[in-house]
């Protein structure tokens, strides 16, 4: 395993970041009903392309499972306003000798979204990558169908740098996904700068 200047890059720290709008908590068993939810909301599985279908049993034991695992971060967004369960944001795919990981984020549609919860999640988390584990780059992937997404994450400070043809098959349709990607340097830059001096590429 590389390592960085201050020791081995991990998550193997699930924190709780609290921001204004929501509290991101780690991921626990005791979500699974919550999750079972998500993942019965049709436009949820549209926006991240899920074409599986899961047992509750199954959900159950791979949240259970989240805690011992240091190659990934998996938090469930909880608004503060009202306590409720809003979606969940994930750091996966870690490389330590790159320093980067991948990024996700889905939000139950009707509770979680058009509210700003998710531009904050994502803040709060991408700065957790940067700030605190120490990678120099975190990517996403986003369907052409998702530009409201695209557009968080664009405010927020990601790039897009490419876009992979008909990556996904959905409802008898080809669908474009574009990859974006943020660097520490980006984020640093980004942070800096007074938000109506942020650029919205």
């Amino acid at each position: 395993m590389s390592t960085s200047n201050a020791g081995p890059v991990s998550f193997a720290d699930k924190p709780t970041l609290t921001g204004d709008l929501v509290v991101l908590r780690p991921v626990t068993a005791a979500y699974t009903a919550d999750v079972m939810d998500s993942l019965a909301d049709a436009e949820t599985l549209r926006l991240t392309g899920t074409h599986r279908r899961f047992t509750t049993e199954q959900v159950r034991q791979v949240l259970a499972a989240r805690s011992d695992q240091d190659d990934r971060l998996d938090l469930v967004v909880i608004e503060r306003a009202t306590g409720q369960y809003a979606g969940e944001v994930v750091l996966n795919d870690l490389d330590t000798d790159n320093l980067s990981c991948g990024f996700r984020i889905a939000l139950t549609d009707g509770r979680g979204t058009d509210r700003g919860l998710g531009t904050e999640a994502t803040r709060l988390v991408v700065g957790h990558a940067f700030d605190t584990v120490g990678l120099h780059r975190v990517e996403l992937e986003v369907y052409a169908f998702n530009p409201r997404a695209r557009h968080v994450y664009t405010k927020v400070g990601f790039v897009h740098e490419g876009t992979k043809r008909h990556a996904l098959r959905w409802a008898g349709e080809w669908v474009d996904v574009h990859v974006m990607a943020m660097l520490a340097t980006d984020w640093a830059a980004n942070r800096a700068a007074p938000v109506s001096a942020r650029p919205v590429r």
